[in-house]
């Protein structure tokens, strides 16, 4: 099993800092100043916390700012790093982005969201709910309360997840999708055929919608509850600030 980052998204909401840098490489130190730790400084870290030693990021919006820091991560992490140009970054959403990884899926990921700040007690779940035939777990957040914006999953006992979307009326809901799944080798072709049919009917639909779409077709996906703990998915200035505090606690 590898790591997988999205890492290709230019996350125009937090400028000036995106100017430059894709939406990964935004500094979450406690002064926001310039260099470590970014976000994904930190997912590298769990990463290499519960023992992967290879990681795929998903590239495209100043790409060139990742392939700059590649030797110095590798080295920091100790972690085999190999990038993944996605040239639709900047023009197409993110289902497209995954399904540029698709050839990295093969061998079983954790997939992180480039610009999701989280402990590594999220992996440390995911890992623990593997086995009994589950091939996509979800990490779900089944504490936090719910609003408009969040990725909102609706999960029946029986079937595992049935629902996930944005458009959903919040006390539905069963939880919050964080950002970072574990799939199994096994279900990457799956997988992959399923991203392609999204972005292909949609370029600008979320990865989320492959999932819905695999459960369209009669793939079961389960979920791994994280528990009450920090974290956040950082798209605007306000994120940040939160990104930082639980940066500084971790």
């Amino acid at each position: 099993m590898i790591g997988l980052v999205l890492a290709a998204g230019a996350g125009r909401r937090l400028r000036p800092y995106t100017d430059s840098l894709p939406k990964a490489l935004v500094p979450v130190g406690p002064a926001g100043i310039d260099g470590e730790p970014t976000v994904l400084d930190l997912t590298l870290g769990n990463f290499a916390e519960i023992g992967l030693t290879e990681v795929a990021i998903i590239v495209g919006y100043r790409k060139e700012a990742v392939y700059a820091r590649k030797e110095a991560l590798e080295q920091k992490y100790g972690l085999k790093l190999t990038l993944i140009d996605n040239d639709k970054a900047e023009e197409w959403n993110n289902a497209y982005s995954l399904w540029c990884g698709r050839d990295a899926l093969k061998d079983g990921v954790i997939l992180a969201n480039g610009d999701t700040v989280h402990p590594v007690s999220v992996e440390k779940t995911l890992l623990a709910a593997r086995g009994d035939g589950k091939k996509i777990i979800l990490a779900l957040d089944t504490v936090k309360d719910l609003a408009d914006e969040e990725m909102k999953v609706v999960v029946d006992p029986a079937k595992g997840m049935t629902k996930i979307t944005k458009l959903m009326d919040p006390a539905e809901a069963t939880g919050e999708y964080i950002g970072v799944t574990l799939i199994e080798g096994d279900a990457a072709p799956e997988l992959a055929d399923a991203l392609k049919a999204v972005w292909e009917t949609d370029p600008q639909q979320f990865y989320e919608h492959g999932y819905q779409e695999l459960v369209n077709r009669g793939f079961r996906i389960d979920v791994a509850p994280i528990g009450d703990v920090k974290w956040v998915e950082i798209d605007n200035h306000d994120d940040l600030a939160r990104g930082r505090e639980i940066a500084c606690q971790s």
